[in-house]
């Protein structure tokens, strides 16, 4: 598969997610969910123009580029000048709002002193595998590309000129193809549209639609009547609609109502609020609340362990931030529909999961995805009842078993974790030693992974989160447990676990004391083995309050972290000695985790240096990626959902502090 690590923009609907490069070539095309299936291996358009070969739009040597969103909507267009022929293209995507369609409007206009004639070609090959292999079919004058259970049809209002779905690689780059067959077992294939000839400072419009059609309806009479039925449409009016409905759900989640003074740094921060508030819609699953954690950048695992997964943590920080912005229905979802559905029996939630509820590849547990899944419950809770102006106890009480169940199941790995578990009983040792009965529940004397996912073992950020969850439920406890006071048992039940779960935190702080400190540098460490200075450690400070900002611990631990992880731009790096795609790279996490440290304090003036490198760190398009480079030119993971929340959440914190954006 070509390898395509770098997805510069992002289209969609809620089952359709596109990526484009940033001179406009199609990526990646996910449907029917934002993590499966990927389909398309690589969709090609050239033009033809007079005697030349094939002048691809996304990649010649004489085109120059410039791409940018229709405001407030996930319109994308790339303006594309070819100097050597002098030809101008306006190329606009977009994906249809209740339909599985993706729209391309082209725009060719000559600004040349002769006329051009115009041929456009579409060389497309779609993802194929022999358990799933892709065929290709010319049907009502489009191409028609199908497995078992996945079909797209590609066509115009206009007729075909010509087309090849066999071979198609040897002759392409003539810009001629040809072909006798209507069918083939080809999966890349490539149709043709003659445009005519275009005078001097003439426009010539054209328009394709992909129709994607999944698993039970697909099937060629129903491919044929949808393009029948497409055809009939006006693109510039499907336009219009798409183009209002964004407007409209962008104005429903601008909740900060963010004004620009005119600077240049205040506007770069409303270009990555706005495409935040579209971007991140696209990541998520609508029918269970899941959440990809970006559009995935490297399928055969070349330099991660992937990324187009959902991690339970990782959801639940983003809608921390998110429902900050109205996105209360979806975190709601995610409650009721994604988390019932993937918590395992014993209570803990498993690494990573596709984002409609099934089990993903996974290489260990980590116990703070449980942990956070309990703790965001309660922050959402709160922040579900600031926006409807009052307090919606429905929400916990409809949650309570699930989140007894996690709490039950962090309560047995503190234990085990602080040497507090019960003497083994003898007899059922020699018991399960008989008949090799032993206990499948007791995952929770695993080796948990770090948040990073790549140590193994007892870590400050895990037992914070932990923590965390064990405060969160005794507050849940307390919003509810009116709703008992005709169950006398389950009052006493809760008043018994409200005892041991303050037990417990109070325990994991003694514990942290004891073993996760450094007494020569009086600082936190990250875990028992390596000890060494990780922003994670942060996690004991914002969100989990296991300790005070104010306490000399944290101030002592944040001057060494300003010592070892801080970059020259002011950028912060994950942890000492970090690898991960050549380390040294200052992350968006990072940073923002040190603003909002910076702003809870009341330092303003270093979280909004914290805050300028985020801005610096943007792509043109007001992407954040995961990392970037120390001079911010590479960035690695473009679209991260995280870190965009993780950006909401400081510039909430500072515009909180300060309403005048001017100031910062």
């Amino acid at each position: 598969m070509k390898k395509k690590y770098y997805n510069d923009a992002f289209i969609g609907n809620k089952d359709i997610t596109a990526s484009f490069s940033k001179y406009g070539e199609l990526l990646r095309l996910y449907y029917p969910l934002r993590d499966y299936r990927q389909y398309s291996e690589y969709f090609y358009v050239g033009l033809k123009i007079n005697d030349s070969n094939i002048i691809y739009l996304h990649n010649d040597i004489n085109n120059h580029y410039k791409q940018y969103y229709t405001d407030k909507t996930n319109i994308l267009n790339t303006e594309i000048l070819n100097d050597y022929f002098n030809i101008r293209i306006k190329q606009t995507d977009a994906v249809m709002i209740n339909k599985d369609v993706m729209l391309k409007k082209y725009e060719f206009k000559n600004e040349n002193t002769i006329d051009l004639n115009v041929n456009l070609l579409i060389h497309s090959k779609a993802v194929s595998s022999f358990n799933n292999m892709v065929g290709s079919l010319i049907l009502n004058d489009s191409l028609v590309q199908y497995s078992h259970n996945f079909t797209s049809a590609i066509f115009s209002k206009e007729p075909l000129y010509s087309h090849q779905l066999n071979n198609t690689d040897s002759n392409i780059n003539s810009g001629m193809i040809y072909d006798k067959d209507y069918i083939g077992m080809s999966s890349d294939s490539a149709i043709s549209y003659n445009l005519g000839t275009i005078k001097p400072n003439e426009t010539r419009g054209f328009s394709l639609f992909i129709y994607m059609q999944y698993d039970v309806d697909r099937d060629i009479p129903t491919v044929e009547e949808k393009i029948e039925e497409l055809r009939k449409l006006s693109i510039d009016k499907e336009l219009i609609k798409i183009k209002n409905s964004w407007e409209r759900f962008f104005d429903e989640h601008d909740t900060l109502k963010l004004k620009s003074d005119g600077s240049n740094f205040q506007n770069e921060i409303l270009k990555i609020y706005k495409r935040t508030i579209l971007y991140l819609p696209l990541l998520m699953n609508t029918k269970t609340g899941g959440i990809t954690a970006s559009l995935e950048v490297d399928e055969e695992r070349d330099k991660s362990g992937r990324y187009s997964y959902c991690w339970p943590r990782d959801a639940a920080l983003i809608y921390n931030s998110m429902n900050r912005l109205n996105f209360d229905d979806n975190c709601k979802k995610f409650y009721e529909v994604f988390l019932k559905r993937t918590q395992a029996s014993n209570g803990m939630w498993e690494q990573r999961f596709y984002t409609d509820g099934r089990l993903a590849p996974c290489w260990g547990y980590q116990v703070d995805e449980t942990a956070t899944a309990v703790w965001e419950a309660y922050q959402f809770y709160k922040t579900e009842g600031k926006i409807k102006g009052k307090k919606q106890t429905k929400f916990l009480r409809d949650n309570l078993k699930m989140l007894e169940r996690a709490i039950d199941f962090l309560e047995k790995y503190t234990d085990f974790v602080l040497g507090k578990e019960e003497k083994e009983d003898r007899v059922k040792a020699d018991l399960e030693k008989s008949y090799n009965t032993k206990n499948k529940d007791e995952i929770y004397k695993h080796s948990s992974y770090d948040l990073w996912e790549m140590n193994e073992g007892v870590h400050l950020y895990s037992l914070s989160a932990i923590y965390g969850a064990f405060n969160a439920m005794i507050k849940i406890y307390d919003e509810i447990s009116d709703s008992f006071t005709n169950n006398r048992l389950k009052v006493d039940a809760i008043i018994q676990s409200k005892k041991k779960m303050k037990e417990e935190m109070d325990d994991i702080k003694s514990y942290i004391l004891k073993n996760l400190y450094d007494d020569k540098k009086k600082v936190l460490v990250r875990n028992e083995s390596d000890r060494l200075t990780d922003i994670s450690i942060m996690g004991a400070i914002i969100p989990f309050e296991v300790f005070s900002p104010d306490e000399k611990i944290v101030k002592n631990t944040v001057d060494q972290i300003n010592m070892t992880l801080r970059t020259y731009l002011g950028g912060y790096l994950r942890f000492q000695n970090d690898t991960y795609i050549g380390g040294n790279n200052p992350w968006i996490i990072s940073t923002c985790w040190m603003g909002l440290y910076y702003a809870k304090i009341g330092n303003i003036r270093e979280a909004t240096k914290c805050l300028k490198f985020v801005v610096n760190s943007a792509t043109e398009l007001g992407l954040l990626a995961e990392q970037a480079n120390s001079d911010l030119n590479e960035k690695w993971v473009i679209g991260l959902g995280w870190s965009h929340a993780m950006f909401i959440e400081l510039l909430n914190t500072l515009y909180k502090k300060n309403k005048n954006l001017k100031d910062l």
